[in-house]
């Protein structure tokens, strides 16, 4: 990983959030998946660094930041712990990225907080899984996970792995996911679920975003499919839809030059700041 990204640790609200930094310019937050952390951004720390302030952090009870605390029982704790580290890193109306659950966190800070975020980038993105999936299908995935959770670590990042890449992902790209899913924290992603991950529905929120919103999705995605891309951009209004052939879930992960390219092309056509 490039020196040029810092690594650091900053308290919020009494949680110890830990967060990648690279890069000078306009801010832009990388919310990463679920059971993943700031790790799987640094293609994208290295890649966009150039023209953008990139800060990815690892949320609550991921990476090296601290479990979440007893008291979050709800989605919007963490996105309230998001725009903490957002005003606490002095991030004026950043561009927010977010890759599957961060997609989901990210329209919840939007939910909440509609004046933060400049612009959306949501890559294999949900309306939650809830407003996304059947429910039975949202279900069996609650069941799955938790059912992994209990598990040892590398058993999770084994099975967990086939529906992130594709079956044709190159072998160190497998070794480095790998490693990454084999350090979860059972405690933080139990917590995850208690908060109400499986049954979150965000479809109330999709018509009514109003900043610029680019959707991203691989045609490989076993996990949010293209069906629900469709979806997704039907209900957000004026969104850009790009579909990137060969890729599946962890789409800033295997073709990280086109995924840099299309959210470096989107932030840049958008109206300068007067």
């Amino acid at each position: 990983m490039s020196e040029q990204i810092q690594m650091d640790r900053i308290d919020v609200g009494g949680i110890r959030i830990a967060y990648r930094r690279a890069g000078m310019g306009p801010p832009l937050v990388l919310l990463h998946g679920g059971p993943s952390d700031s790790r799987e951004w640094h293609y994208q720390l290295e890649g966009l660094s150039d023209e953008f302030a990139v800060v990815a952090w690892d949320m609550p009870g991921c990476g090296q930041s601290a479990d979440p605390p007893e008291h979050f029982l709800h989605t919007r704790d963490y996105a309230d712990c998001l725009v903490a580290f957002i005003e606490a890193l002095g991030l004026r109306q950043p561009h927010v990225l977010g890759l599957s659950f961060g997609s989901g966190l990210a329209l919840e800070l939007y939910r909440w907080y509609p004046t933060i975020p400049r612009s959306l980038v949501l890559a294999s993105a949900y309306a939650g899984w809830a407003g996304s999936l059947p429910a039975e299908v949202a279900e069996q995935r609650k069941q799955r996970m938790l059912r992994l959770f209990d598990g040892p670590p590398d058993q999770f990042a084994r099975e967990f792995i086939p529906t992130l890449l594709r079956d044709s992902a190159p072998a160190e790209l497998v070794d480095e996911v790998t490693t990454i899913l084999s350090e979860i924290h059972p405690a933080g992603q139990r917590a995850l679920f208690r908060a109400g991950f499986a049954e979150h529905d965000l479809r109330d929120v999709l018509p009514r975003i109003e900043v610029p919103t680019l959707l991203l999705y691989g045609d490989r995605d076993v996990r949010s499919p293209l069906k629900v891309a469709e979806e997704m951009h039907a209900q957000i209004p004026g969104s850009r839809l790009v579909v990137m052939p060969g890729v599946g879930h962890a789409c800033d992960l295997e073709a990280p030059e086109r995924f840099n390219a299309e959210v470096r092309g989107f932030l840049r056509s958008l109206p300068v700041d007067p």
